[in-house]
């Protein structure tokens, strides 16, 4: 049903992402807690996050700013981790390339794991419809930024007060369980995830988080497997029970 608002979409967006923010804040709190642990001034680090604005490689980042790895290969490193968004923006491209650039911009920047996946379920389902449907996306992108912020920003100013036996770390893994789960309908998506998830696995101690990206190629081409596999076939039935109605 299309939203009768920019504002009902706006606001249908953000309490959407709230639920996930529970996996969020612990990771920003461990992300500040790092940076300020290696020296970094309060400034330094939350505008670090601001021009990062990508946990995973920026806690990648820092660890390898505390062991002395070269500027150059940080950069490389945090370019590699980060290849997935561009192929959430090849999935979005086509539900909002019609906005002008002041819109693209900064929902290009905004884009994180979890606006995309809350988003792209609602487009590939038909429930983002509308001239408002955009707004629904820049609702949860919003959100999910200013909770990333605010938690880095905690993690900065606690320091090292956050007890290590509160395993924050752990918290993690169960934000993005939460996203994989509503997207397994059908059978390529349940093989995307079933052969990302393992290749994952396998290759976790790849340098740069290499596996990632590994992981998310194979992903890919496991679904689009799939998805080839089940089309020829219900082809195939329809033909068949076509025939059968023939005269």
């Amino acid at each position: 049903m299309p939203y009768r608002s920019a504002a009902q979409a706006f606001l249908h967006g953000v309490r959407t992402l709230m639920p996930l923010t529970p996996g969020v804040i612990p990771f920003g709190l461990v992300t500040g807690v790092l940076a300020v642990g290696m020296g970094l001034s309060p400034a330094t680090a939350m505008g670090m996050t601001l021009i990062f604005y990508s946990g995973s490689a920026q806690l990648v980042a820092l660890q390898l700013m505390q062991t002395g790895v070269l500027p150059v290969a940080i950069v490389v490193t945090a370019l590699i981790i980060n290849l997935r968004f561009t192929m959430y923006s090849a999935s979005l491209a086509p539900h909002l390339h019609h906005l002008p650039r002041r819109w693209t911009w900064p929902v290009s920047y905004m884009l994180s794991d979890q606006s995309y996946a809350l988003s792209t379920l609602k487009f590939a389902s038909g429930e983002l419809t509308g001239p408002f449907a955009h707004w629904y996306y820049a609702g949860t992108a919003f959100a999910m930024w200013l909770v990333w912020q605010l938690s880095v920003l905690g993690g900065v100013l606690l320091g090292a007060g956050i007890p290590e036996r509160w395993s924050l770390g752990f918290a993690i893994p169960l934000s993005f369980l939460a996203l994989l789960v509503p997207g397994l309908r059908n059978v390529p998506t349940l093989a995307a995830a079933t052969v990302g998830g393992l290749i994952a696995v396998l290759a976790v101690s790849l340098p740069y988080n290499l596996g990632l990206v590994l992981a998310s190629v194979g992903g890919i081409i496991a679904g689009l497997i799939a998805e080839g596999v089940r089309k020829p076939a219900g082809q195939t039935l329809r033909t068949q029970e076509t025939e059968g109605e023939a005269p």
